[in-house]
């Protein structure tokens, strides 16, 4: 059986860098206690590493509840926060480690530029994401966010309003492109920023071609990713032997009876040791 490994499996550059800044984290130096607002990554292992080190996890709502002196520092993840998460970090003296990745911080600044410019601003993402969250907050807050088609249902704007379409960093760019046609094609004033980063359109552009050259695809991500579930769809909706993995233990045998040929990816929230452990297991 041939097994064959995307050159873009695992961590994103957004990604690491985030794990990297809070790995080096000098914990003797650093202004205690330390939180991390949400989940660092998508992966309970890397989160669990993150634990171990001795940082804990504090939810959104904790954060801006939390009494002056409850928190020293606060590290912000690679997914962003509005600009409230600063302020409110500010007035506490609370120390901020920010992991914010950089695609990220463009989409925010694009959103705040388009809302002081008086554009109503529409969104392409998971509702619930916290990317999605941040670039809204940093556009006002009032964003049409669309991660259906059927939101388009609901999609009512003054015809004389300018209108700015932005996309969460992570999405499916196929979806975007039919999303960004469907309401230019009603608002002529439409600006289209097709914010979608690097790394998921070439992650998202390989999966097309190794789901058609393979006769299995397995894909490997925590089921909170939300990239990862996305790149598990497109290789599903060109093979339906496709399967998504978190671990080892999800892999079934019966899946490669009588194959010949195994692609293998992973989302950007995905560590290079699961990877390593999937590509043993497949290889024995």
């Amino acid at each position: 059986m041939e097994i064959t490994l995307s050159q873009y499996a695992g961590f994103c550059d957004g990604v690491k860098r985030a794990y990297d800044i809070v790995t080096d984290i000098n914990m003797a130096a650093a202004k205690k206690p330390i939180f991390v607002l949400g989940s660092l990554v998508h992966n309970p292992e890397v989160n669990q590493k993150i634990e171990e080190k001795g940082i804990k996890k504090i939810e959104r709502e904790e954060f801006f509840n939390a009494p002056r002196g409850a928190i020293g520092t606060i590290i912000i993840t690679a997914h962003g926060v509005g600009p409230d998460v600063y302020r409110v970090a500010k007035e506490k003296g609370i120390e901020v480690i920010d992991t914010t990745c950089p695609k990220v911080i463009k989409v925010q600044r694009l959103a705040k530029h388009f809302h002081d410019k008086e554009y109503r601003l529409v969104i392409i993402g998971d509702r619930d994401h916290k990317e999605v969250r941040g670039i809204d907050e940093w556009g006002g807050g009032h964003a049409f966010i669309v991660s259906q088609k059927k939101d388009l249902m609901n999609f009512q704007i003054a015809p004389h309003q300018k209108i700015a379409v932005l996309s969460q960093t992570t999405q499916n760019e196929d979806f975007c492109r039919e999303i960004g046609a469907f309401i230019k094609e009603k608002h002529q004033d439409t600006t289209i920023d097709m914010t979608t980063c690097d790394t998921t359109h070439v992650r998202q552009s390989e999966i097309k071609k190794m789901a058609c050259s393979n006769e299995v695809m397995v894909v490997i991500g925590s089921k909170t990713s939300a990239n990862s579930r996305r790149l598990w769809e497109i290789a599903l909706s060109i093979n339906p032997r496709s399967y998504f993995v978190e671990t080892v233990g999800d892999i079934k045998k019966e899946w490669f009876s009588g194959i010949n040929s195994v692609g293998v990816t992973a989302g950007a929230s995905t560590p290079s040791w699961i990877i390593q452990d999937v590509m043993k297991h497949l290889e024995n």
